[in-house]
């Protein structure tokens, strides 16, 4: 595996890191958003399965990873930092996907620069039906679940040990899983480490899902788009991360959509397979 260059861009909304493999203009250029609580090395393996010469950017989203992390009051400010650097960088992507969370800011981020992408691949975007950005419902049970999660680890291999045979974790690939806890963590003030991703960050995001309506931006939006989705699983007693938050009508709304229904993967099909999701981005 070759060791991407890391990176930093001073956006409006403060620091944000980002990671690239290659350069431009040597191959076909990729943009990769990560989903909520997650970080740009969660590509990792994706990344290795492109062909070779393939440019590569992966961005730790705003409150995420090795980026600034102030409070979160709504997504137009994560997908606004990431316009920022996409527009310092200078480089046309010949395809971006975004995964769930990554879906929605690349929508914000393409209807802003729309001649710095070709294409788009929404990897199970969390784009709701139009009704719920008009009477967006609260979100406070998902925010007091995932900020009470566990923050303190010894390193990686604890975490690793501690996820591995637990939902919707155990559906990954264990080598997607070790990228996650291995660069999911940073070292605290006491020897030990703690998520890159505060639990209180990640709820945050969570609570201010509905606060930017997509729809008046996917109608600008003129370039191939193809939508990766997942089935919609029912819920029990405790919101299963695995089901899909896309419509299965999204694609439709967009004026050069395509559906793709994955019916044995879930919403954290990036991963599951993500040989499968490499080639899936890469025909966009």
């Amino acid at each position: 595996m070759i060791q991407p260059q890391e990176h930093h861009f001073p956006s409006s909304h403060g620091d944000i890191c980002y990671f690239e493999w290659g350069r431009a203009g040597e191959g076909q250029s990729v943009l990769l958003l990560h989903a909520t609580g997650f970080h740009a090395r969660c590509w990792d393996k994706v990344v290795d399965a492109f062909p070779a010469g393939t440019h590569v950017v992966a961005v730790d989203q705003l409150g995420h990873g090795r980026s600034a992390r102030p409070e979160i009051k709504d997504w137009a400010m994560i997908a606004g930092a990431t316009a920022e650097l996409v527009e310092s960088l200078g480089v046309i992507f010949d395809v971006a996907a975004g995964h769930s969370m990554g879906g929605h800011c690349l929508v914000q981020m393409v209807a802003r620069l729309s001649d710095r992408v070709s294409k788009l691949v929404l990897i199970d975007p969390v784009i709701m039906d139009p009704q719920v950005y008009h009477n967006a419902p609260s979100y406070s049970d998902s925010y007091e679940m995932v900020s009470r999660r566990r923050n303190s680890w010894t390193g990686p291999n604890e975490m690793f040990d501690r996820f591995k045979d637990r939902h919707p974790y155990r559906l990954w690939d264990p080598a997607v899983l070790r990228d996650y806890c291995e660069y999911g963590l940073l070292p605290d003030k006491e020897g030990g480490f703690e998520l890159a991703c505060p639990p209180k960050t990640e709820g945050s995001v969570y609570a201010t899902s509905a606060t930017v309506d997509p729809y008046p931006l996917i109608d600008s939006i003129a370039q191939p788009v193809t939508i990766l989705r997942a089935p919609q699983l029912e819920q029990k007693e405790a919101f299963d991360f695995a089901s899909s938050p896309t419509p299965p009508e999204l694609a439709g709304r967009f004026a050069n959509g395509t559906d793709i229904y994955l019916s044995d993967l879930t919403h954290f099909m990036p991963m599951q397979d993500p040989g499968r999701i490499a080639q899936l981005i890469i025909r966009g």
